[in-house]
């Protein structure tokens, strides 16, 4: 099973404790060891902090025409526990995860902020085994090819009021008509409004998204 996950991370761990410390809830630490300090808690911490430098020094180098505030939400979004969750899902990450017995019972394996931590916890773990690189090489390969679904290269919803001024007395909204799907993989549904009445309807992997996608088609459809 580890064997398998280092395959999926692109990197094999000299020191397999630090591994094994990395998939390790602090529940399964209190079982086992009698003492959390055996658990993923204090990697993650280092992670966090690994995973926000390597991230923001990417964005940085990649983006000289964003401003200070544009990068930090995308490296928000980027770095958010559903991105880390998915990241840690396609591992099937679950699977190799050390759980105390309740923990594992109530589904701990596929929790989003239990994945979210032991993906850090493993960034981390991967720089102390072997060093920036290392580590730089896990958030390069898994996590920020994310980017492209986190960055819209088109504003419609900017876009679309800066069309309906054109007229006085104008009132746009956006209403949310729609979720499916399960917690990790959701998809909205939204439509806008224009003066009361539906110009547009979108679908998206977050309501940002869904809003943008029903902006869109609201604007093909005025300017037909």
């Amino acid at each position: 099973m580890l064997k398998k996950l280092e395959t999926a991370l692109g990197y094999t761990y000299r020191n397999q404790e630090l591994l094994t410390m990395a998939l390790s809830h602090s529940s399964y630490a209190n079982e086992r060891f009698q003492n959390s300090l055996y658990s993923y808690e204090r990697l993650e911490f280092l992670g966090d902090s690994i995973l926000g430098f390597v991230t923001a020094d990417y964005l940085y180098k990649t983006f000289p025409d964003k401003h200070e505030g544009e990068l930090t939400r995308i490296r928000a979004e980027l770095v958010c526990e559903q991105t880390l969750a998915k990241v840690a899902r396609d591992l099937h990450l679950g699977d190799a995860l050390l759980l105390g017995h309740g923990e594992k019972q109530s589904g701990g394996s596929n929790r989003a902020s239990i994945l979210c931590d032991v993906m850090e916890s493993l960034i981390a773990a991967a720089y102390l085994d072997g060093g920036f690189e290392a580590a730089k090489g896990i958030v390069t390969r898994l996590i920020l090819p994310h980017l492209t679904n986190v960055i819209q290269t088109h504003d419609y919803k900017t876009e679309l009021q800066e069309l309906i001024q054109r007229k006085r007395d104008q009132n746009l909204t956006y209403e949310l008509i729609g979720e499916s799907g399960p917690d990790h993989c959701k998809e909205f549904s939204v439509r806008v409004l224009l003066n009361g009445e539906p110009v547009g309807q979108g679908t998206g992997s977050s309501k940002k998204r869904a809003e943008q996608a029903a902006a869109k088609i609201a604007i093909q459809k005025l300017t037909e």
